[in-house]
């Protein structure tokens, strides 16, 4: 074995001990200063960019991608009582307004539509307060009701699942929830059946 030159010593000593000059290597140096560097560009881009991204961005913009394809093959709804019953006949449209309806609507209806103390109305009894046809749904959401208390989702979504959310509400009727709430406003007929061409073929057959 060889032994090292003094020169190659550190010139401390502690109680009499002395150590080996033995510098880190220079590729770990490298190392060192590129995760300094990608430690600010990473602060910057998440914390302080416009353009970063989330895992929600990305959910939401393959959830956009999804309904693009849902409404191209329904077109433009309206709030008409035709639209809105031929949506709540469809499967597939249904379980679109359900994951709207739960991450908006169920903090005050509740996820089952029974309502929360407190705050919104058991949505699945036979009264309604705020409206006494299937279209004044599509409107109470649109505009809100109750002087702000039911707030207007226009802005919040488009008129398509403004819609189908009127659709899913109008579904919502006649189930039975958890812990519903008592009835509230007058008792109203029950919703139209739907035109028989419109009862037999969904609006995202073949979608």
């Amino acid at each position: 074995m060889s032994v090292p030159k003094m020169d190659e010593l550190t010139s401390h000593e502690y109680d009499g001990i002395r150590e080996y000059d033995n510098p880190t290597p220079g590729w770990w140096h490298l190392i060192f200063i590129a995760t300094v560097l990608f430690s600010a560009v990473y602060t910057v881009f998440w914390h302080f960019s416009p353009i970063s991204w989330t895992i929600e961005d990305k959910w939401v913009a393959a959830q956009n991608r999804e309904y693009a394809k849902l409404f191209g093959a329904v077109g433009n709804l309206e709030g008409t009582e035709k639209d809105i019953l031929r949506m709540k006949d469809d499967a597939k449209l249904m379980a679109v307004a359900k994951t709207l309806f739960v991450g908006t609507c169920a903090q005050c209806h509740a996820a089952d539509g029974g309502g929360m103390p407190g705050t919104g109305v058991n949505l699945t009894d036979e009264h309604y307060k705020n409206g006494k046809n299937i279209e004044d749904l599509y409107l109470v959401i649109t505009n809100g009701a109750n002087n702000g208390a039911m707030p207007a989702q226009a802005q919040r979504f488009s008129q398509n699942e403004r819609v189908l959310l009127a659709a899913y509400v109008a579904l919502l009727r006649g189930t039975t929830p958890q812990s519903p709430k008592p009835p509230e406003g007058e008792v109203i007929p029950p919703w139209p059946k739907p035109a028989p061409d419109a009862a037999a073929k969904p609006a995202s057959a073949g979608t």
